[in-house]
C-alpha cells in the first residue's frame, strides 16, 4: 500500500525529527576532515585563481551569441582544475556537476526566463537550487537524472509565493486571498486567476497535474499542500520575533522549523518518484529538515534585523553562543547521511559530493557570522574547513559587494544556451482567461471569502 502524506502523517514525522535532533545535542564535533594551515592556503591559491577567471569573463561582458558560447565554455574549462584543487573534487565529480547538475540549472532557467522574462537573478538562483536538491534524490531513488516538467515547476512555485507573501507594498488582506487560493488551487479547485501573478503560478500547478493526474498520483499533491500548511504556519515566525509578541514556544519553534523544511524536500522526492518507501520519505524529510536549519544559521543576521524568530536567533539574542546548536546541526547532517547511506540507489561519488555540500553550508554560515561564536570553537572548527574562516568571510563579502557585476556574467552564461532543444513544455497564459480583479475580494468565492482558516488566524498577527 502507498504512502498518503496526511497532516497526521506530516507531525508524526516532525515528532520522529525531533527525537533525532535531540539525540544529535553532544559537546563534540563529529569526526570531519581536518586540514592544515598549509593546505588552506593551498585551497586558497586555487580559489583565487578560478574566481579570477571568472572576473574575466564578467569584465568582458559579452554581447552576441558566439561571444556568451565562448564565455561559457571557458568558465566550464577553468572549473575542472578548480575543483580538483580547491574543492578536492575526483574527475567523476566534476563531470556530474559540470554535465548534470550545471546543465540543469541552466536548462532551468533558459525555461524559467522564456515563461516570465521579469525573474530576477535571486529567484532563478532559488529555483535552480531547489532542482539540483531533486536531481540529487532523482539518482538516490534509482531514477535518470533530469529535469522533468513538474521538478521545474514545482522549483518555480515557491519563488513565486514566496516572494508575493513577503512584497512589503501588498496588503496582509491580500496576501491571505492569495494563500487561500493557492491552497485551493493546489487541492484540485479550478479556479480562474485573479491576475497575471496567480496565472503563473496556475500555470505551475497545472503542469504537475499534466506529469501526474490526481487520481493517479494523490500522494504527490498531498505533498504540496503539506508543505503550503507548513510555510502558512512558519509565518508566525516573523511576527513572534517583534517586541510586541508573546515569544513562541521552544518546541514550537523547532516544530514549524521541522515541518517547513521536511515538508519541502519530501515533495521534492514525490515528484522524483511518486512512489516513495517509509525509508525514502524519512530521508527526504530530514534532508529537508537539515536544508532549512542550514538556512537559518545562514540568515541569522539578517532574521536578527528583521525579527524573525528561529532557533539561531533567539540564542543570539539572549547572547548564547550557537557554538552548541552548530555541533548538534553537524551531528545531525551525520544522521541524515547515514540515512542516505541506507538507501540502495546513488554512487558513492554522488553521497560523497552531498556530505561535503552539507558541511560547506554549515562551515560557510559560521565563518559569516563568527560574532555569535566563542574564539575557542571557531579555532577548533576552521581546521574542519578547506578554507580559513577569514578568507571565506572576505571573499563573501567582495562577492556581494559586486553582485549586479557578477548578474551581468550570470545572464550571459544562462543566453549561451539559446535554441538549443528544450524537452520542457512552455506554459502559456490565455489574458482573455484572466478574471481581472476590480477590487481585492472580487476573485474569491463565497465559501471561500468566509473561511476562518489557520492561514487568516496566521496573517491577523502581522
Amino acid at each position: 500500500m502507498e504512502l498518503r502524506y496526511s497532516w497526521p502523517w506530516v507531525e508524526a514525522q516532525v515528532g520522529d525529527t525531533i527525537q533525532g535532533w535531540n539525540r544529535c545535542s553532544t559537546d563534540s564535533v563529529p569526526p570531519l576532515p581536518r586540514f592544515t594551515p598549509h593546505e588552506q592556503r593551498t585551497r586558497e591559491k586555487a580559489y583565487d585563481q578560478g574566481l579570477r577567471s571568472v572576473e574575466r569573463e564578467a569584465r568582458r561582458i559579452p554581447r552576441t551569441k558566439a561571444e556568451r558560447s565562448s564565455a561559457r565554455s571557458r568558465i566550464v574549462d577553468a572549473f575542472p582544475p578548480f575543483a580538483a584543487v580547491a574543492l578536492g573534487l575526483a574527475p567523476e565529480a566534476v563531470d556530474l556537476l559540470t554535465g548534470t547538475f550545471l546543465r540543469a540549472g541552466t536548462d532551468l532557467a533558459r525555461w524559467a526566463r522564456g515563461f516570465d522574462k521579469e525573474l530576477t537573478v535571486s529567484d532563478t538562483i532559488q529555483a535552480c537550487r531547489n532542482a539540483w536538491t531533486a536531481c540529487g534524490l532523482q539518482a538516490l531513488l534509482g531514477q535518470p537524472m533530469q529535469l522533468t516538467p513538474s521538478v521545474a515547476a514545482y522549483s518555480m512555485l515557491y519563488p513565486y509565493s514566496d516572494n508575493h507573501l513577503d512584497d512589503p507594498s501588498l496588503r496582509n488582506a491580500d496576501k491571505l486571498l492569495f494563500s487561500e487560493r493557492f491552497r485551493g488551487r493546489l487541492g484540485g479547485r479550478r479556479l480562474p486567476a485573479g491576475n497575471r501573478h496567480e496565472a503563473s503560478v496556475w500555470a505551475m500547478v497545472q503542469l504537475i497535474e499534466e506529469q501526474y493526474p490526481r487520481e493517479r498520483y494523490p500522494q504527490v499533491f498531498d505533498c504540496l499542500l503539506a508543505i503550503h500548511r507548513a510555510q502558512e504556519q512558519s509565518l508566525v515566525q516573523l511576527s513572534s520575533g517583534t517586541r510586541s509578541a508573546s515569544p513562541m514556544d521552544a518546541l514550537e519553534l523547532l516544530r514549524i522549523s521541522c515541518a517547513k523544511g521536511g515538508t519541502s524536500v519530501l515533495a521534492d522526492g514525490c515528484l522524483a518518484q511518486p512512489w516513495l518507501t517509509s525509508e525514502e520519505s524519512r530521508f527526504a524529510f530530514e534532508w529537508g529538515v537539515l536544508l532549512q536549519l542550514g538556512d537559518d544559521l545562514q540568515d541569522v543576521e539578517e532574521d536578527l534585523r528583521r525579527g524573525s524568530d528561529t532557533l539561531f536567533t533567539r540564542a543570539a539574542s539572549a547572547g548564547v553562543p550557537l557554538d552548541g546548536l552548530v555541533v548538534q546541526l553537524l551531528n545531525f547532517s551525520q544522521r541524515v547521511a547515514d540515512g542516505m547511506d541506507r538507501l540502495p540507489h546513488g554512487s558513492e561519488m554522488l553521497k560523497d559530493l552531498l556530505r561535503m555540500s552539507w558541511r560547506s553550508l554549515i562551515l560557510m554560515a559560521v565563518a559569516n557570522a563568527r560574532q555569535f561564536f566563542s574564539g575557542a570553537f571557531l579555532a577548533e572548527l576552521e581546521t574542519c574547513s578547506a578554507f580559513r574562516f577569514d578568507f571565506l568571510r572576505a571573499r563573501n563579502q567582495n562577492l556581494a559587494a559586486r553582485e549586479s557585476f557578477y548578474a551581468v556574467l550570470f545572464d550571459a552564461f544562462v543566453e549561451a544556451g539559446e535554441g538549443t532543444t528544450c524537452a520542457l513544455p512552455m506554459p502559456s497564459i490565455d489574458a482573455r482567461n484572466l478574471k481581472l480583479r476590480q477590487n481585492s475580494n472580487s476573485c474569491i468565492e463565497p465559501a471561500m471569502a468566509g473561511q476562518a482558516s489557520e492561514g487568516a488566524r496566521v496573517y491577523s498577527t502581522l
